[in-house]
């Protein structure tokens, strides 16, 4: 799986406001708060307005707010909310593939990929992350031998 920048802007945008829930952060704390390029954020902000993850309020004290605390808020939604699907084959849902031959049994793959995936990052919460108290079997995936060696 690959997170977008437009991903990863997202998720710590939103790890921002729920540090700071729920009180308001304006576009340019946020960017200097996480170091990233306001016009951007503020694109990525929209999205997430347009989910419904976060709500702006105009004025002087203006800026964003989650709309729900952040033990409501996954990280799996905020990714759908920027990015869409978690999962996609050529533009296809996993389910929606289907080889022949020796490829048949392919899209159990492919949905497997998106189950495990989606066993992450719907099973997290921003409260999490800020807690650093990540749900156990998402710990133990971070201890596994190989977790942190790339391949």
């Amino acid at each position: 799986m690959q997170i977008s920048a437009r991903g990863d802007y997202a998720v710590r945008a939103a790890l921002s406001l729920a540090a700071a829930y729920p009180s308001v952060m304006s576009a340019q704390a946020l960017a200097a708060d996480q170091d990233m390029p306001r016009k951007f954020l503020e694109a990525v902000l929209a999205d997430l307005r347009r989910a419904g993850i976060v709500r702006a309020q105009r004025g002087a004290e203006g800026g964003y707010t989650l709309t729900q605390p952040p033990r409501e808020v996954t990280i799996g939604a905020i990714l759908r909310a920027v990015d869409g699907p978690l999962a996609g084959v050529r533009g296809l849902r996993p389910e929606e593939t289907a080889y022949e031959g020796s490829a048949e049994n392919l899209p159990r793959v492919w949905v497997a990929v998106r189950a495990a995936v989606r066993e992450v990052v719907d099973e997290t919460t921003l409260a999490d992350v800020l807690s650093g108290k990540l749900p156990a079997h998402i710990r133990k995936l971070t201890t596994l031998p190989d977790a942190w060696q790339p391949r």
